[in-house]
């Protein structure tokens, strides 16, 4: 038996001002720096040892783990960073302010965009200032994506899950992965084994650890957000 808590990083600037980040190296506000440390109080009153943490490679998540280990005394534990546990890319909608959006393209396709499992927004240009190919942190990568669906973003997450991840959760180890809403849902759509068409309406809410508890073949027995006042719905425990 382990325990897995999931918490999705503090607001950011780009949260905060409407736009579609993905991949953009965005930092946290003030705000969101305060969510983690909330975070990272709930993480410290669990009653759950925890033994390392996962993390992208994008400035919010690594510095929300950072404010939420601290504040759970917990900065000594061991943090792995991959590019893997990234936000989805979301193309050539990246930079694009969310409401602006909807009224180019129509509100209707925008949802599809954000919340449909497989259906990913347009490429993101070759010339665009957001081209990640130039980026250090993905040099050696193959294959960079140019946009991504939640489908497409959970066959680049399960990889990392099934090499790095999940032999710790089997050896027994208590984890905490700080990372992003649409990682983290491909993680749980994995998990929980939800339907194509369900996963849609899951959310994660930001600063508000999700707290499972796995089995030793890493079937969730429980599961709970350690906020209750800012729980979301979890999906139904795999029978």
């Amino acid at each position: 038996m382990s325990f897995l808590a999931l918490l999705r990083h503090g607001q950011s600037q780009w949260n905060l001002d409407n736009r579609f980040t993905g991949w953009v190296d965005v930092d946290l506000t003030a705000e969101g720096e305060g969510q983690a440390r909330r975070a990272g109080t709930l993480i410290g009153e669990c009653g759950v040892a925890f033994d390392k943490v996962f993390t992208s490679v994008l400035t919010r998540a690594i510095r929300t783990g950072n404010l939420a280990l601290e504040q759970a005394q917990l900065l000594w534990l061991p943090v792995q960073k991959s590019w893997r546990l990234n936000e989805r890319h979301y193309g050539a909608l990246t930079g694009l302010n969310k409401a602006e959006t909807a009224e180019q393209h129509g509100a209707e396709q925008v949802k599809i965009w954000r919340r449909s499992y497989d259906t990913a927004p347009p490429p993101l240009d070759e010339a665009s200032a957001f081209d990640f190919a130039k980026d250090r942190r993905y040099e050696g990568v193959k294959d960079l994506p140019r946009t991504e669906s939640l489908k497409t973003t959970l066959e680049r997450v399960l990889p990392y899950w099934d090499e790095a991840i999940a032999p710790d959760l089997r050896a027994g180890k208590n984890l905490i992965i700080a990372a992003h809403g649409n990682s983290q849902r491909a993680i749980v759509k994995h998990l929980f084994v939800v339907p194509d068409d369900q996963i849609v309406g899951v959310e994660m809410p930001t600063g508000n650890p999700l707290l499972i508890e796995l089995s030793a073949a890493l079937k969730p027995l429980s599961a709970h957000y350690l906020d209750a006042a800012r729980a979301e719905k979890i999906p139904v425990l795999p029978g």
